[in-house]
């Protein structure tokens, strides 16, 4: 209640504010030249772990897989589960083991990406329909501490900024190992009144795995954006995306230790799946006479996934096995809608937005048995309708030219209907409708900078909702779990050469649960605690050289009995070593590091630590030519070609040839050393 009276206080407060921060325009006009004002990113930062991908920095990463960009954000890891194009990475954050994004929040142009209630995984986040080289930028936050966002958003959140025009059109084509192909074309049609963009990505790769992936993704994305009036503009943007692949799964490390078969086998071949993901976005602002601006967007997503797995081989059903299908068709949509009004309140300079972000899940998700690509029987078969309203409140003072002050308040309110579509046979299949809200307040404090240092401190509260056919199945079930983070961090640039940031922080979550949509069953882990520090350098050694580095330590643990979160990731460490010739050549080395951790909460089975190092390549002539409009380019992921772990689990496992279910690691291996050269064409 007291978070509630609070919010409605602010509210009140700010409407008030609002008020005494405007005037009436004059009648007399004054015309003043054109003034250009500058500043440093960092400017703008709320707290110390808060980053930017730049589109400078993205060109010289491996683009195989989109989600691979944000191994650039300090302290976050992706591996790839074992899917093709249309099964998200996992993610690893500040000691969560986000899986494939409950507690990570993506947005694409402010558009929510993250799937709720999925057939697969609470949160499904996605990325592969993303084109890296269509990125402007890639916003990165952690913790709870940015109003904006509601669910997922508690490890952190990511929001992918697409350019509106490329000032050259491009024709790329790229090959290498294991019959992997990446193909693009991208180009500005109009560039003055209407700007506009688009984009075709094609990409195929058999992997290195003894039944070939066969992974094709295409992907598409259009964007117009225009100025209705000199004080407004207007973008709609459009994206495809489909993909089909084969899997080898997980697979026990005990049948690789013992020969049965290689790394790159697999138990079951008969696993892959198929995807497609269309959107449609139109966004528009408004800047009023009086030094406010009215925002306001809207989306439409259809999105489809036929996912075929096999875990636990023959520990469920003896005679026909556990190969499962998951299901899922939906629409989604929703927006944005709010006012942002800047002036003075008692002569401190000071901002705030009022806005309420909509969200509308209609989602068709099913579970059934497979044997071979063949369905047997369903176990599970709900139509979930899922909705959320979200009116915010963020604030911003500046009482000082050395103190900031932002924060707000918001509140989510949730719907959740599932209705039960099984006919017969489903005896886990729940039916019902809860409504549930929360608030969430947060706050941040950034000083200076002095001798270019800003120190921040930050506090807030965040969430991510449960899985609707869990929410509705026991009243024991959090619908909204509160996420409660703290942070204290520093930003410092004691001379031009060198950037250092650290940051020290806490994350409490008052229930810890796992709806497993393998099984369709839910696991109430209870409530966690996580702590850790983040650091963060770069130094510009020369000119044309530049290394930069971070690394992450993080504890996280139940708060009852103090036992290890399984799979949390406890240490984290990226660098990287760039240098762009003016002879037109930019080369990146990278080493990424993911610590040993444990994958069950008595310890006594750990993941593989592991290390690997990429290599990218890019040279484009700067004489005078033909020849200029050319590029070459060349990759080399895992240059020292280690056997190595992505995604790594512990759970029970059962064979034609056991006697009795065996508990241990279950894998996706890592790729090998992977080759791949190709050719721009800028026109």
């Amino acid at each position: 209640m007291s978070c509630q009276i609070l919010g409605l206080t602010v509210f009140v407060c700010a409407i008030g504010w609002s008020s005494l921060g405007y005037t009436e325009e004059p009648d007399e006009i004054l015309l003043v030249p054109e003034v250009v004002v500058t500043g440093t990113q960092e400017s703008a930062f709320e707290s110390a772990s808060q980053g930017i991908i730049t589109a400078q920095d993205i060109e010289l990463q491996a683009s195989d897989r989109p989600a691979n960009i944000l191994r650039m954000v300090p302290g976050l890891i992706t591996t790839n589960p074992g899917g093709g194009p249309g099964k998200p990475d996992n993610y690893l954050l500040r000691g969560f083991d986000a899986d494939h994004g409950t507690d990570l929040a993506g947005f694409l142009d402010g558009m929510p990406l993250n799937l709720r209630s999925h057939a697969h995984g609470q949160g499904y986040l996605d990325l592969n329909f993303l084109i890296p080289e269509t990125m402007k930028r890639v916003d990165a936050y952690k913790g709870p501490y940015q109003v904006q966002f509601g669910d997922f958003a508690t490890a952190g959140a990511v929001n992918f900024v697409t350019r509106d025009v490329v000032e050259e059109g491009v024709v790329q084509l790229s090959g290498g190992q294991f019959n992997t192909q990446r193909h693009l074309l991208m180009f500005s049609p109009t560039k003055d009144e209407v700007r506009s963009l688009v984009a075709v990505e094609g990409f195929y790769t058999d992997g290195p795995f003894v039944n070939p992936n066969r992974a094709l993704r295409v992907n598409g994305l259009a964007k117009a954006t225009m100025n209705p009036t000199t004080h407004s503009e207007l973008s709609i943007i459009g994206t495809y995306y489909q993909g089909r692949w084969n899997s080898p799964g997980e697979i026990p490390l005990r049948t690789v230790e013992t020969g049965l078969i290689s790394r790159f086998g697999s138990i079951d071949p008969y696993q892959g799946g198929r995807t497609q993901r269309s959107t449609g976005h139109v966004r528009y602002h408004y800047d009023t006479p009086s030094g406010g601006t009215l925002f306001a967007e809207t989306y439409l997503q259809y999105y489809s996934l036929n996912l075929m797995s096999d875990f636990t081989f023959f520990l469920t059903d003896p005679v026909n096995g556990d190969g499962i299908e998951q299901a899922d068709q939906r629409y989604v949509y929703g927006g944005d809608v709010g006012y942002r009004q800047s002036g003075k309140l008692l002569d401190v300079a000071s901002s705030v937005t009022v806005g309420m972000q909509t969200r509308v899940d209609n989602a068709h998700v099913r579970l059934s048995s497979q044997r071979q690509g063949v369905l047997l029987g369903t176990t599970s078969d709900s139509r979930i309708h899922e909705a959320s309203y979200s009116p915010y409140l963020k604030l911003e003072f500046q009482p000082a030219p050395w103190v900031r002050l932002t924060g707000g308040t918001r509140a989510d309110v949730f719907q959740f209907n599932v209705r039960n579509l099984c006919q017969s046979g489903c005896p886990q299949n729940p039916s019902g409708s809860v409504d549930a809200m929360i608030m969430s307040t947060k706050g941040n404090l950034i000083l200076g900078p002095w001798a270019g240092t800003e120190i921040f401190l930050n506090a807030g509260t965040g969430f991510h909702s449960n899985d609707a056919r869990a929410v509705v199945s026991a009243s024991n079930v959090p619908a909204l779990p509160k996420a409660t983070g703290y942070e204290v961090g520093l930003r410092t640039r004691p001379w031009d050469r060198l950037e250092v940031s650290a940051s020290f922080w806490l994350l409490d979550l008052t229930s810890e649960l796992v709806y497993q949509g393998n099984l369709g069953t839910t696991q109430i882990l209870g409530a966690t605690r996580r702590y850790g520090t983040d650091l963060g350098s770069r130094v510009q050694l020369l000119d044309w050289l530049s290394l930069s580095g971070s690394a992450t330590l993080n504890s996280a643990e139940f708060r009852e009995t103090g036992n290890p979160i399984p799979q949390a990731p406890t240490l984290t460490g990226r660098g990287e070593l760039t240098a762009r010739l003016p002879m037109g050549l930019a080369m990146s080395l990278q080493m990424v590091h993911l610590g040993a951790r444990p994958l069950t909460q008595d310890r006594s089975i750990n993941a593989q630590a592991w290390t690997i190092f990429n290599f990218v390549a890019r040279y484009r002539p700067q004489s005078k030519g033909w020849w200029q409009r050319m590029e070459g380019f060349l990759s080399i992921q895992n240059v020292m070609d280690v056997t190595w772990r992505q995604t790594q689990l512990a759970y029970e496992t059962k064979l034609t040839t056991d006697t009795a279910p065996v508990n241990g690691l279950q894998f996706t291996p890592g790729g090998p050393r992977t080759i791949s050269v190709g050719v721009a064409w800028y026109y």
